[in-house]
């Protein structure tokens, strides 16, 4: 049964389950992200792979520019490949065992990385085998959160990767600096052996999770669709054939889907400009390399190395200090995207970010903060307000958006190449920080200032709001020529009043009947471009003239047997079974919470969706 309602929708546990279970590729990342920054300050793995000028004093051994910037960046060369793979691995095994060959892979480099004594190649090696099992991962496990989630809290579940990354940062900080006192290879070995444990978590977890409905229907197997549903929304196996919330999304998505069969996209169409989704890919991949270049991982990667700089005499201490900041603060971030959309919180962050950056580079290029403690405190202040910014905005807002963004048919392969594109961006920083640190040093924060000011332009000229918004509605919304990212915040389709009428009238339409086939739909579509009324005759509403097939929302509409103006609609009453409002029907008063009882029942203060009288 469902463990609540939210919006007048049922949400079952496995809904929650299987965010956090798939989550957990998110917190592998953020693990392998955290510990790398306090391995390199530690004297065993400092005398083994740096260069010693005295091999008898620990001292004396530190890591080169080069050095140093390989073992960080391989991992993200690795992933960068590995986001590139995963969508392809993902369609073709499916998303779950997607996800559990993926974790093989990282286990695989970790186990090389144990193995190394005194070849610091070894090290970069094993990470860079690491990355390609992330990079998959951070392809995979968004796209299996957005497919699954329920609509009313896809945003709040798909940021829970982002919650799991920091997680992983943090749980990394703290091992190590549990670790960093004990004897030879183990303070460090001990750090990376643990890492063996979160991938056989998700391995255990993701096996008992239902696969995403919409690969399931992909692969023409509508009753496992159903089952998956049912699954989510916490109703009984027995009643997935049945139940007209599941049998609503089934037909939603099969229509879909056989639409998307007559049109197959490859990798070319991703930068085809029809539909806007040229447009699109370049939104995804712009997005993803500003989320790196907003300078989180200077302080991730390098953080106990930049703390040093500052003077601090414990770094350790201040990285967990930053981490404790990053995780806390992210799950202010699933409120903040939920309640406040995507676009006004991306802005508000870059904007937010950009101003501490530039505190912090100016109050260390002002004077040298080894000579002033006040200087240093400062910059360590500034450094966190930095990261509450960025936790609670860009860091989970960028992958909600990933999974929301791209339509269906090209979904995979946009999410891959965005994703792909994160990566690259990640390399560049973790290998060339410490060239530029050691040329400009704390000068390199006026840079990421900036881009934090481009990213926040971005947002505002160019992303549309997605909110509350079904996947089908998301690419409707971007294909309306009178639709501006702007004023996109009240966009809602042709025949609704709002976007908050479109969200209710969605809910409602769960109690109708089985849409037309994507073939029927897509001929009428063809009529109306053509100046026909073939549409109309047989009782279609076109909104918006779109080229694509409809959603359920428009199917709805479409199947009223009349055409009716805007203004005679009554708002305050839904009818059922297809009826129009000249026609007989059950009414159902907009709530904007859900019954206690479920579907199908008849409650005294008239909620519910109850069969038609």
């Amino acid at each position: 049964m469902p463990l609540f309602y939210m919006q007048g929708m049922p949400v079952g546990a496995v809904a929650i389950l299987l965010a956090c279970v798939a989550s957990i590729g998110g917190f592998i990342f953020g693990y392998d992200t955290g510990q790398i920054s306090d391995i390199l300050v530690m004297d065993d793995f400092r005398h083994r792979f740096g260069h010693c000028t005295n091999p008898s004093d620990y001292s004396t051994c530190d890591f080169t520019t080069t050095r140093s910037g390989l073992i960080v960046s391989l991992l993200s060369i690795g992933t960068l490949a590995g986001a590139l793979a995963g969508a392809p691995i993902a369609d073709y095994l499916g998303r779950r065992l997607a996800m559990i060959a993926e974790c093989l892979l990282f286990m695989v480099g970790l186990i090389i990385q144990l193995t190394a004594f005194t070849v610091w190649q070894q090290v970069a090696v094993g990470r860079l085998v690491s990355g390609l099992g992330v990079g998959a991962l951070s392809a995979a496990v968004p796209m299996y959160q957005a497919e699954t989630a329920p609509t009313q809290l896809r945003g709040t579940l798909t940021a829970t990767y982002q919650l799991f990354i920091t997680a992983g940062i943090l749980v990394a900080y703290c091992i190590s600096i549990g670790t960093r006192h004990l004897p030879g290879d183990s303070s460090w070995k001990l750090v990376i052996g643990l890492g063996m444990i979160w991938p056989a978590m998700l391995i255990f977890g993701i096996s008992f999770m239902p696969e995403s409905p919409r690969w399931l229907g992909s692969r023409n197997r509508p009753k496992d669709t159903a089952r998956a549903l049912a699954r989510v929304y916490g109703i009984p196996k027995k009643e997935a054939d049945t139940n007209r919330f599941v049998q609503a999304e089934v037909d939603e998505i099969m229509n879909q889907l056989e639409y998307e069969r007559a049109v197959k996209a490859g990798w070319i169409d991703c930068f085809k400009p029809r539909n806007k989704t040229l447009y699109r890919t370049l939104l995804g991949m712009s997005l993803q390399s500003f989320q790196q270049l907003t300078g989180a991982n200077y302080f991730f990667y390098y953080g106990a190395t930049v703390f040093q700089g500052v003077g601090i005499a414990d770094s350790f201490v201040s990285q967990i200090i930053l981490g404790a900041v990053n995780f806390v603060c992210t799950f202010g971030g699933l409120y903040v995207m939920e309640r406040f959309g995507r676009r006004t919180p991306l802005i508000v962050g870059g904007i937010w970010q950009a101003i501490w950056l530039f505190v912090f580079a100016a109050a260390g290029t002002a004077k040298d903060p080894r000579e002033d403690e006040r200087i240093g405190k400062l910059m360590i202040t500034s450094a966190c307000l930095f990261i509450l910014g960025y936790a609670m905005t860009w860091a989970p807002g960028i992958w909600i958006l990933i999974g929301e963004t791209f339509p269906t048919r090209t979904r995979a392969k946009q999410g891959a190449l965005s994703t792909a594109s994160n990566w690259t961006w990640n390399f560049l920083i973790a290998f060339f920080t410490p060239f530029i640190t050691s040329a400009i040093g704390f000068r390199y924060g006026f840079v990421f200032a900036a881009c934090n000011f481009a990213g926040a332009a971005t947002v505002f000229f160019f992303l549309y709001e997605s909110s509350d918004l079904s996947l089908e509605s998301v690419d409707n919304m971007y294909n309306d020529p009178k639709c501006k990212p702007w004023t996109s915040r009240h966009w809602a389709p042709a025949g609704y009043s709002s976007r908050y009428d479109l969200v209710e009238q969605t809910k409602a339409a769960q109690a109708r009947k089985p849409p037309l086939t994507a073939t029927e739909e897509h001929n009428q579509i063809e009529d109306v471009e053509k100046g026909g009324r073939g549409a109309a005759d047989r009782g279609g509403l076109v909104p918006g003239g779109s080229s694509h097939p409809p959603t359920g929302e428009e199917s709805a509409i479409r199947r009223t047997p009349t055409r009716i103006n805007e203004g005679e609609v009554d708002r305050g009453t839904t009818f059922v079974e297809g009826h129009g409002p000249d026609a007989a029907g059950y009414t159902v008063p907009m709530t904007k919470s859900g019954p206690t009882g479920g579907v199908g029942v008849a409650h005294k203060d008239t909620h519910g969706n109850a069969p038609a009288k």
